[in-house]
């Protein structure tokens, strides 16, 4: 926030019972924290005897008690002064919905994590938490399943939300190169899956069908909110450190995931299914780029080797994260990342594969008729 500095504030602690803090342990920071897995974060922190005092900073005050709220723009400067006193700051505050625009997004989400990082080293903030995804990892029809943890940053940098983590990454990467002191971690996790979680892979659960595509055999590894912020937890107390993936262990295969989700599979070449979705996104009929949908038809499961060196487990497996998943989507409806209105989901149902790559009638005409006026 510009201008002047806001007076900090701790929630009124009398609703619920909070663990005394310890007079040592880190001061811990999380940007975006009165929303989505910052909130998250910041609950299981504020009843954790491990840690000295936590901080949520965001644009607005959240609900969670037994922490201290600071509001603050975070990619503004005066940023540096909300969190001189901080030892670790977990940086989630992100844009990750298919609809926002691709500029407004990648500025919003570049110059956050910048700030972030360029506020921490100004302040000598020591240890710096970043999420992106492995999706950075790239999703090609030839990938191991699965990944090693420490593979090349494969995927191809386009204006979806790709490029942003892929510049993120980057950032995370110079950042101890040009503060000598300052330690990133960066969490890679798998198809994220819980509550407040939009994304291009969310939606494809959305759709009356499945899409695939023909001579690919798709591999489902999931990650859900809760086991994020367990991870969040070990690199908080330094437990872990470095680049790392978190994830359910195993995958599911597609069979198992239309067991599961009781959703028929149909199947396009790769020619069709891309050329078509990059034509509707060029057009302005889909959010994402047809790169995005890469992430729903070919693998990019990953192996958690730190995390499972360290003792961590996750409280989720592949198909409990999918059955929560299909729990948050329900009555929702979307083609290729779009979210449709009831008449145009019963219209994309009616039509089934065919509606699902290239958009309903109705949603086509519409985009003609805006570019012709």
């Amino acid at each position: 926030m510009a201008g002047g500095v806001p007076k900090e504030d701790s929630l009124d602690l009398s609703t619920r019972e909070v663990r005394p803090r310890r007079s040592t342990g880190p001061v811990v920071a999380v940007t975006g924290a009165a929303d989505g897995i910052g909130r998250a974060l910041v609950a299981r922190l504020a009843d954790s005897g491990d840690i000295k005092k936590v901080v949520g900073l965001d644009d607005h005050r959240g609900d969670v008690s037994g922490i201290t709220w600071r509001v603050v723009d975070i990619r503004d400067p005066q940023l540096t002064n909300r969190i001189s006193d901080v030892d670790v700051i977990v940086h989630l505050d992100m844009d990750l919905s298919p609809d926002t625009d691709h500029r407004e997004r990648r500025a919003y989400n570049v110059r956050g994590a910048q700030t972030v990082i360029t506020a921490a080293a100004a302040v000598r903030v020591r240890r710096v938490i970043v999420v992106t995804s492995a999706m950075v990892y790239g999703a090609q029809a030839d990938n191991a399943v699965p990944l090693p943890e420490d593979s090349p940053l494969a995927a191809e940098p386009d204006d979806g939300i790709i490029g942003d983590l892929l510049e993120i990454e980057e950032l995370a990467a110079m950042a101890p190169v040009a503060h000598p002191g300052m330690t990133v971690t960066v969490l890679r996790p798998a198809a994220l899956v819980g509550p407040g979680i939009d994304t291009v892979v969310t939606r494809h659960f959305e759709a009356p069908r499945l899409l695939t595509v023909k001579g690919t055999a798709q591999r489902w590894q999931f990650c859900h909110v809760d086991d994020l912020v367990s991870a969040l937890e070990l690199a908080i107390t330094g437990e872990i450190g470095g680049r790392l993936a978190v994830g359910s262990d195993g995958w599911l295969e597609q069979d198992d995931v239309e067991q599961i989700t009781g959703r028929r599979r149909f199947e396009l070449p790769a020619a069709i299914t891309f050329g078509t979705a990059q034509r509707l996104h060029r057009i302005g009929v889909t959010p994402a780029p047809a790169t995005d949908l890469h992430y729903v038809v070919y693998p990019w499961v990953a192996d958690c080797t730190t995390l499972r060196a360290a003792g961590w487990k996750p409280a989720y497996d592949n198909a409990e994260a999918l059955t929560a998943l299909l729990e948050e989507v329900a009555g929702r409806h979307a083609v290729v990342g779009r979210r449709l209105a009831r008449k145009e989901a019963t219209m994309a149902t009616a039509a089934g594969a065919t509606v699902a790559v290239i958009g309903t009638a109705a949603i086509v005409r519409r985009a003609r008729r805006k570019r012709r006026s």
